[in-house]
This record gives structure tokens, C-alpha cells and sequence, in this order.
């Protein structure tokens, strides 16, 4: 299961959007550290590509892939160093998959700035200096311990010793890591120490409700934009108050489409949060279908046929023979699964196979 880490610094909105994304009411205060142990949620990705199956076909059972969310305490200047709630609560998203850094992009005199005033790049540089302080004290320590024998030419810690110290500089330049820059080799390695400032990351603009309709409206979000543009960085927007209530309306069994044209927007931000960090972690869907249960199954992108039958289970993928396969769309289009391998867009295929976003698969096997 993706697990994503939300982050920021406190009071800009970080737990009223894993509420909103949760419905679990971790609680929410105007001050610094209302968040004290980290929360955890998992939620369903809504997938329309799986609802217009679901409609076509009636399920007795629906399953969506899932996220799991982790809101962890406002981080602030020092917290690498243990000031605020300290590198406990670093520790605490290490294991995630991507971080959520949620920026503060709206202005309001009743919510407190621990900073007091809102400037989005210096919040952004300010958290991601504690990322960066926290992993460079990783990395050293790693690279004491293996200093004694890279010195001494023992070339089964060459590469790793290597590696790390050119890390190390990067980071003493206060520059994340770009994972592109990286051999598969040196990636396999650098997995092994989950480096905050290696972790693939959103930044999402935490905005008034006023610039729902045009973000770059705001000059916050404008100056997001700006930092992401000139450093390669993913954003979106968001207003966190907004999805609440979306959020508190969808636990009410309202409509999602009713709810949506209701507040003026074409998708729930939680959405796009979810999607982009899917895109970003190389992540894909493929679907099951049937009378019993249609089910959305996450996989790696350019996996193979066994690889994604191994996702259902281990003996799918041991005694893998062949799938069928018909894409999501072509099954819409001609209303069933019989009309569609009429049309021929039931294809059986073999070992060697690479699945596609949105493949609606059958896969045949033996043990």
C-alpha cells in the first residue's frame, strides 16, 4: 500500500486536510503542536475508470486501491536538532513512499504564523533545511563507519563510501536530492537509508476559498509556482477548509457529484493529491471485473503479466499461463465483456507482456 507523509509547518492547515481526507477528526488548534503523535488514515482512491465499470456491470462487492496517510507535529527551524517536537517526529516519516508538504498560501489574522507573516518559499526552505540537516546526519555517521575500510582499498564499500560522500555534498549545499541523477545501482543503495530529501515530494498550496476558481490569483501561490518552477518541483492547490466539509458532506452520503458542483470545482483536491503521487511514484491500475467483485489492483509501471498477477496472489504469478486482457475503455464503449471480444478487443497475452494503465485483466494459471 502507498503510504504518503503529510508535512509542513504548524497551523498551515496540515490536519484539517488529513481530516479531510480521513474523516477522522485528528484534532485541529490554532497553535504550534496540537498534532502530537502522528495520525494514520487509510483512505480509497476514487477511481471514475473503476465507478463506470461498477456501473456496467452492478458488483456485488467494489474494491479501490488504497492510500495510507501519515500526519505528523508541525515541524519548525530546529527540529532536526530536537527544538519544537524534535527528530522523533523525522523519524516518523522515514518509511513513507512521498512526502506532502503542505505550504501555507492564504492569509488570515484569526491563525497564527509561527513566523507571523506567510511567505510560502521561506516556509518551504525553512522545512526542508531540517530534511536536509537530519539526513547529513545519516550519512555521516555511515560514512565514519566505513571510512577506516575504503581507506584501506577494500573495494566491497567502494561504491557505497563513494556514493555518500557525494550525497553529503549536495546536502552541505542545502540541496535535496534529485533521484535522476542516480545509477539503479547507487538507487538501491541509497533505498536502504530512507533519506527524507530523496523522497519524491508534492508541494500543495494550502489556499483561500477565494482562489479556488484561479489559484495564480494569489500572490502566495504565485510565488509556489515560482520556487517549483525554478527547482523542478511538482504543486498543486488545495483549499484544506473546503475539502473538509466535502469530506463531512461525502460521510453524510451525499452525492460526490452533487457536492462537487456544489462548491464550483471538477475534482476533490484529495484526488489530485493522490493521483500526482501514484504519477510520481511510477504507480499504475489494473482492474478485475466481474459479477462478484470489480477491484482496482496497484501496480509498478512497465511490469509484466506475471508481475501483476503475483499483486493478487503469489501462485497467479508461479503458475502463470496467459491473461486476457481488454483496456477499461474499449469495455465501456461496447457495454460488455462478450460485445467487446466480439469487436476483438479481447486480447490473450502472454509471459512477456507489459500491462497498461486501466488493462481490465483475467489471468489464467496452474499450480
Amino acid at each position: 500500500m502507498l503510504k504518503a507523509g503529510i508535512i509542513g509547518l504548524p497551523n498551515v492547515g496540515k490536519s484539517t486536510l488529513f481530516n479531510a481526507i480521513t474523516t477522522a477528526n485528528s484534532l485541529v488548534a490554532n497553535y504550534p503542536f496540537a498534532t502530537i503523535e502522528p495520525s494514520f488514515g487509510t483512505v480509497e482512491l476514487i477511481d471514475q475508470r473503476l465507478n463506470q465499470l461498477v456501473k456496467q456491470i452492478e458488483p456485488d462487492k467494489i474494491v479501490y486501491a488504497t492510500i495510507m496517510f501519515v500526519d505528523i507535529a508541525g515541524l519548525v527551524k530546529g527540529a532536526s536538532k530536537g527544538e519544537g517536537l524534535g527528530n522523533k517526529f523525522l523519524s516518523n516519516i522515514r518509511e513513507v513512499d512521498c512526502l506532502i508538504h503542505v505550504v501555507r498560501c492564504f492569509d488570515n489574522k484569526n491563525i497564527t504564523h509561527v513566523h507571523n507573516h506567510v511567505d510560502p518559499v521561506s516556509d518551504i526552505e525553512t522545512i526542508n533545511l531540517e530534511l536536509i540537516i537530519s539526513d547529513l546526519e545519516i550519512v555521516d555517521n555511515r560514512i565514519n563507519k566505513l571510512k577506516r575500510k575504503y581507506e584501506s582499498g577494500d573495494s566491497s564499500v567502494a561504491v557505497e563510501y563513494e556514493l555518500l560522500t557525494n550525497i553529503k555534498k549536495t546536502l552541505e549545499q542545502n540541496r535535496m536530492l534529485d533521484l535522476s541523477e542516480f545509477s539503479q545501482e547507487e538507487l538501491t543503495i541509497i533505498k536502504n537509508f530512507n533519506l527524507l530529501t530523496a523522497k519524491p515530494r508534492i508541494y500543495v498550496g494550502n489556499i483561500n476559498e477565494t482562489y479556488l476558481s484561479d489559484p495564480l490569483k494569489s500572490p502566495h501561490v504565485q510565488a509556489l509556482a515560482e520556487f517549483c518552477k525554478k527547482n523542478s518541483e511538482q504543486y498543486l492547490t488545495i483549499c484544506a477548509e473546503i475539502e473538509q466539509e466535502i469530506s463531512n458532506s461525502l460521510a453524510q452520503e451525499k452525492e460526490l457529484e452533487e457536492i462537487i458542483q456544489m462548491f464550483g470545482i471538477e475534482e476533490t483536491g484529495l484526488n489530485k493529491i493522490a493521483f500526482k503521487a501514484y504519477e510520481m511514484l511510477g504507480l499504475c491500475t489494473f482492474f478485475t471485473y466481474g459479477k462478484k467483485e470489480v477491484r482496482a489492483w496497484t501496480f509498478k509501471k512497465n511490469s509484466l503479466a506475471p508481475t501483476c498477477a503475483g499483486v493478487i496472489h503469489s501462485d497467479f504469478e508461479r503458475g502463470f499461463i496467459k491473461a486476457e486482457v481488454i483496456h477499461w475503455s474499449d469495455l465501456i464503449k461496447y457495454g460488455s465483456e462478450l460485445k467487446a471480444k466480439e469487436a476483438g478487443k479481447l486480447r490473450l497475452e502472454g509471459k512477456q507482456y507489459v500491462v497498461q494503465d486501466g488493462d481490465v485483466i483475467n489471468f489464467k494459471f496452474n499450480v
